[in-house]
């Protein structure tokens, strides 16, 4: 039996994906066999299709770190066959042949059930982004950040993680303060839910000095670089920032001042080795309290795998606005 791949394989000039055919044999015989019905585009998938090896190691490859489908054979574990489901994280696209296939095999342990009342391709929608934007939104809340407290920023408003980000924390209550560099996006965040969209150039001004003024309860920083940098300098007094991105740079240029000075607590966030219990929760929030609301604002692109590669250099050049969901024949 065939499937349709796509595969990133390595030549003498370079990378290159291409749409193949392959055998299901190839998948082994290990795990559970998901069908897959949609997946994402994320900035990993990105690099792992132009051959990052921080992220991919092993080539040919299948990216797709996201994938939502149905079970074909469930071999041990608690799935079934017919059971819609879920993979997100672990070693999904970036080892581990990914979600820009017709099908998937997984071991059971990486799989968490579609919520009840939550479609195949909004599961999606969300993906990894949603996912990590709700893990950022709980540190935050655990932390004791409330909305009594002043307004939160988010950074990268505009990418998959900060505009989930911005609806689940408007949805809360919170006065969310986005920073963005894209003009066009301004009206499309306050109807996420931003208070306030502060242009990125204006919100670095200041980047440099060791301590800003006070602002902010809490952050979530999907950036990195100097955006981090600014988000912990200009936080109140004991609060949080929720570190998840490095898109603008992984490196932390600062002094301890602010967390010496004002007992603030840098949060970093990380959902790919995540245990699949908290997985669970979380995607049930997100079916549930934080986001329904908000579904139809969420900006999502449809494309198709042979559309893939035109979008994978789009969002390399920061591109593109909210997600791109990947449609599976």
């Amino acid at each position: 039996m065939t499937f349709q791949a796509l595969q990133t394989r390595e030549t003498d000039g370079g990378y290159q994906t291409d749409l193949i055919e392959r055998e299901l044999s190839e998948l082994g015989n290990e795990g559970v066999l998901v069908r897959v019905q949609w997946s994402s585009l994320n900035y990993k998938d990105a690099l792992s299709a132009t051959g990052n090896k921080g992220v991919t190691r092993k080539f040919p490859h299948t990216p797709g770190i996201d994938a939502v489908g149905v079970v074909e054979e469930a071999g041990d574990g608690p799935f079934s066959v017919g059971d819609a489901v879920i993979c997100t994280g672990y070693d999904l696209g970036m080892n581990t042949d990914g979600g820009y296939a017709q099908y998937i095999r997984v071991p059971a342990e990486w799989l968490v059930p579609l919520p009840e009342g939550m479609a195949p391709r909004d599961a999606m929608v969300l993906g990894t982004a949603g996912l990590t934007a709700a893990l950022c939104v709980e540190s935050l809340l655990d932390t004791g950040v409330n909305p009594d407290q002043g307004p939160v920023l988010v950074t990268g408003a505009t990418g998959g993680v900060g505009s989930v980000s911005v609806a689940i924390l408007a949805k809360l209550g919170f006065e969310v303060v986005a920073v963005s560099g894209k003009e066009d996006a301004v009206e499309w965040l306050k109807t996420l839910g931003a208070a306030q969209v502060i242009d990125r150039a204006t919100f670095l001004e200041n980047a440099g000095k060791p301590m800003l003024k006070e602002q902010w309860a809490g952050a979530v920083d999907c950036v990195g670089g100097d955006a981090l940098t600014t988000a912990l300098k200009s936080v109140k007094y004991g609060g949080s920032v929720a570190c998840c991105g490095l898109a603008g740079s992984p490196e932390l240029n600062m002094t301890v001042f602010p967390f010496i000075l004002r007992g603030i607590n840098l949060l970093g966030v990380d959902s790919v080795e995540l245990p699949v219990e908290i997985k669970q929760q979380m995607w049930q929030l997100l079916a549930d309290e934080w986001i329904p609301g908000g579904m139809s604002k969420l900006e999502a692109a449809e494309i198709g795998l042979e559309e893939v590669n035109d979008w994978v250099a789009r969002i390399l050049k920061g591109g593109v606005r909210g997600r791109v969901v990947v449609r599976l024949p």
